[in-house]
């Protein structure tokens, strides 16, 4: 992906976009690239850009007053995030940290704000991510406080199947059980013992830094 365009054509906003709209979404766009384990953001800094995950994974999260930490969500190659902080035009409400190599497109707040007020498309775009978003944060806060550990690692994983969330995902994710320990907030060891039971139960294989998934309606509502 070499140009502003092709990061533009190929978001999932961009879809329904017309001519000039995407014009105007390429001169906004740009790259950054952050190493694992560093912050794309941390909690209280202004970030006025909407982002995207080109390649690599990136995780939400935050601690709270008494020390606990909570992760709110993982976001992989193809989803978008913060667009409720550009809205509000306020600091982010949690850390972003790249939990792998990645590759982050960057939409400025004016281009941001010049498609919110011009284009309809855009508009319907914004009202499905915000739906589908504030879905997954009342099923993780669930999940933090009724689920046993194996059902919050199924769970979790199902969530990267969300074709509005995460459009690139298919059958699989490239994900290592370290990473996916971090997002469901539970050991190593713990994410290892919870696939193994959930590929016996056949819904997913495990391969080196890859799962794939068979039955991602029963790991969304695994545990109900």
């Amino acid at each position: 992906m070499n140009t502003r365009s092709d990061l533009v054509r190929a978001a999932i906003w961009a879809a329904e976009l017309v001519g000039d709209e995407i014009e105007r979404a390429s001169r906004g766009i740009s790259e950054k690239t952050f190493a694992k384990g560093s912050y794309v953001c941390h909690r209280g800094d202004r970030l006025d850009y909407w982002t995207g995950v080109v390649t690599g994974l990136v995780k939400i999260s935050a601690i709270s007053r008494d020390g606990k930490a909570m992760t709110f969500a993982g976001v992989g190659p193809g989803g978008w995030f913060g667009e409720g902080s550009v809205l509000k035009d306020e600091p982010r409400k949690y850390d972003l940290v790249a939990i792998r190599d990645t590759r982050l497109a960057m939409l400025n707040k004016a281009t941001f704000f010049w498609l919110y007020e011009n284009s309809a498309a855009f508009n319907r775009f914004l009202v499905r991510q915000l739906n589908e978003r504030l879905g997954q944060f009342i099923a993780t806060t669930e999940y933090d406080r009724i689920l046993d550990p194996k059902a919050r690692v199924a769970r979790n994983l199902s969530w990267f199947f969300n074709p509005v969330l995460y459009p690139d995902m298919r059958d699989h994710i490239e994900i290592t059980q370290d990473e996916l320990a971090l997002l469901a907030g539970v050991s190593r060891q713990v994410v290892n013992r919870s696939l193994r039971a959930l590929e016996e139960e056949g819904l997913l294989r495990v391969e080196h830094g890859r799962i794939n998934v068979f039955g991602v309606e029963r790991l969304a509502n695994y545990g109900a």
